[in-house]
């Protein structure tokens, strides 16, 4: 899905300056909202957002001053992994 924003050209700047790329930024606040709302466990983030780890998606979390606990999702996703590792 493609979704386009029409900001004025000054606070699009000023976004830019701060944040750099928006279209990256949006989709990180929305993916973060989606985690807050419990829509979406932490691999999830991982997944959408093209991260390499874990530790990078905890570090998002944590610049996004996001701290939820440990969901059933998140359990479920970890579980699913372990097995996954041991049958290779």
């Amino acid at each position: 899905m493609q979704i386009n924003l029409d900001i004025p050209e000054d606070l699009e700047n000023t976004l830019t300056q701060k944040w750099g790329n928006l279209s990256q930024k949006v989709l990180e606040s929305l993916v973060i909202e989606a985690y807050q709302a419990e829509l979406i466990p932490k691999a999830k983030i991982q997944e959408i957002l093209n991260l390499s780890s874990r530790w990078q998606v905890e570090a998002l979390l944590k610049r996004y001053r996001v701290y939820l606990d440990y969901s059933e999702a998140d359990l479920e996703q970890d579980l699913q992994a372990i097995n996954n590792a041991l049958k290779q």
